[in-house]
């Protein structure tokens, strides 16, 4: 005699199948339990899934805000480094001075236009092509005597212009000719001080000023401009 499906044994897995019905012999209350047990499970599961996807998102924040900083702080050092390579640890006043040799703006700043107008300088004038303000391209550009004046007494120029000054005007910055045409410690005319970047009188300017501006002129045409005292 063969058993009826309806009186087949009810398993404990088929108690605990959701889908399933309470046949005879399943126990509600284990039931109940089991379901209570598998809720709790998925629910820890789930938790524990979202505080891993949390985790993993700070983590790249940070990441990506370290890489910022690292980018920003390599910036600032390029800067920094590029700045002082192009300044040379020169003063604001002798950057505007060779600036102003240079024909751009005179703010002090050694920054890619003056680089820019360095490298056009030193080309055009068969030096180093490095954009720095140097040595070799203040000399050229007439500014070395003035850095060089901050550290030696007024009046002391390189020994040419030395002899020229002494021959002209005794070494007085604020001399004149008698007819009042030429001015200062290199006895300038007006017109020849203004070829040579100077501006307003000659005898009025700075000692280190017109030292600068007879090296200048001494540079572009010799002793030419000084034919007694050569």
């Amino acid at each position: 005699m063969h058993a009826s499906p309806n009186d087949a044994p009810v398993t404990r897995a088929a108690c605990a199948d959701p889908g399933s019905e309470v046949g005879p012999g399943c126990d509600p209350a284990n039931e109940l339990a089991f379901r209570r047990s598998l809720r709790a499970s998925h629910a820890r599961r789930a938790s524990a899934a979202l505080r891993r996807r949390r985790t993993l998102r700070g983590r790249r924040s940070l990441l990506g805000a370290a890489a910022g900083l690292v980018m920003l702080s390599a910036g600032a050092l390029a800067s920094t480094a590029g700045e002082g390579t192009a300044t040379n640890g020169l003063s604001r006043q002798t950057i505007k001075a060779a600036q102003s040799e240079l024909g751009v703006a005179a703010d002090g700043i050694a920054g890619p236009q003056t680089r820019k107008a360095t490298r056009r300088f030193q080309r055009n004038n068969q030096l180093e092509v490095d954009g720095i303000l140097g040595p070799q391209t203040l000399r050229a550009l007439g500014v070395v005597v003035r850095e060089r004046a901050a550290q030696k007494p007024a009046g002391e120029a390189p020994p040419a212009l030395e002899q020229i000054a002494q021959c002209e005007s005794g070494g007085d910055p604020t001399a004149t000719s008698a007819d009042g045409l030429y001015r200062g410690k290199y006895q300038f005319s007006r017109q020849t001080w203004r070829t040579v970047g100077g501006q307003g009188d000659p005898a009025a300017a700075p000692e280190a000023e017109q030292d600068r501006r007879a090296a200048k002129l001494l540079r572009r045409s010799g002793t030419t401009p000084w034919p007694n005292c050569a």
